[in-house]
């Protein structure tokens, strides 16, 4: 028999399975946006650290 611990441990189990297989929402490949608007974007890093600098610019700026 079950105990509730393991009951516990196995629902928890199924629901994160579940929720990591619907957490994206995307149907179909991903891609790379390529819209002008999309240059405008900031990028993970300067999402990440805005206070750094990026390559494309002098220190300082």
């Amino acid at each position: 028999m079950l105990r509730a611990s393991q009951i516990l441990i196995r629902t928890f189990v199924l629901a994160a399975s579940t929720a990591a297989l619907w957490g994206c929402g995307q149907r179909g490949p991903l891609y790379l946006p390529t819209d002008p608007a999309a240059a405008q974007r900031a990028t993970l890093p300067e999402t990440l650290n805005p206070m750094a600098d990026t390559p494309g610019k002098p220190a300082g700026q």
